[in-house]
């Protein structure tokens, strides 16, 4: 049940944070299931990737610059994020043109950064997952949970953006309130 509540946690702040920003990756995913997939698969690999440069940070961090953990990770997620362009460019300019807003819209998402604190706070809690493997498959569990968060989300919005809904509650607010009840329901089965 720990796991279904960090999901539930990442779903929301994902919602509210990239909001207030003007964008939501996960509105964006759910809009078809050509972005589903291609925005989850690319969030799933930034997790992973971005889990194992969280392991690397914590393992060789000095306990004196922890205060720089943050910006290391956005760096880490940075450089994931300039290395999965390149490879991609590189690979097929075709399959750049055609994914590459995936990759813009996934790396900053706050599923991936949320997942890096995650793991390393997991970590920092029960030794025995400071391994790069238990980093890696935490960051596999964050980006299914977020396969199956987009996928609800997926089945809701049209619904949720029907005409049947009121005008001024179409759209975002009604999704606030379906993810809401959703969370209490899933809250529920603790």
């Amino acid at each position: 049940m720990h796991l279904v509540n960090e999901i539930i946690a990442l779903l929301a702040a994902n919602l509210i944070l990239s909001q207030a920003l003007g964008t939501s990756t996960l509105f964006i995913a759910s809009g078809s299931r050509k972005n589903l997939i291609g925005t989850a698969c690319v969030i799933t690999i930034f997790a992973v990737l971005g889990s194992g440069a969280a392991y690397l940070t914590d393992r060789n961090l000095p306990e004196k610059y922890a205060d720089y953990t943050l910006l290391i990770y956005t760096l880490s997620v940075g450089i994931i994020y300039v290395i999965l362009l390149s490879a991609l460019y590189f690979i097929s300019r075709e399959k750049f043109v055609k994914f590459r807003k995936y990759i813009h819209i996934s790396a900053y998402n706050c599923a991936v950064m949320g997942t890096l604190f995650t793991v390393s706070g997991r970590a920092a809690e029960d030794s025995s997952l400071r391994n790069l493997g238990s980093y890696m498959a935490a960051g596999l569990e964050a980006g299914v949970g977020f396969i199956i968060a987009a996928l609800i989300l997926t089945a809701a919005y049209r619904k949720l953006n029907s005409s049947k809904v009121p005008a001024a509650f179409r759209g975002f607010p009604a999704m606030l309130v379906y993810l809401g009840i959703i969370s209490m329901a899933v809250y529920a089965l603790k």
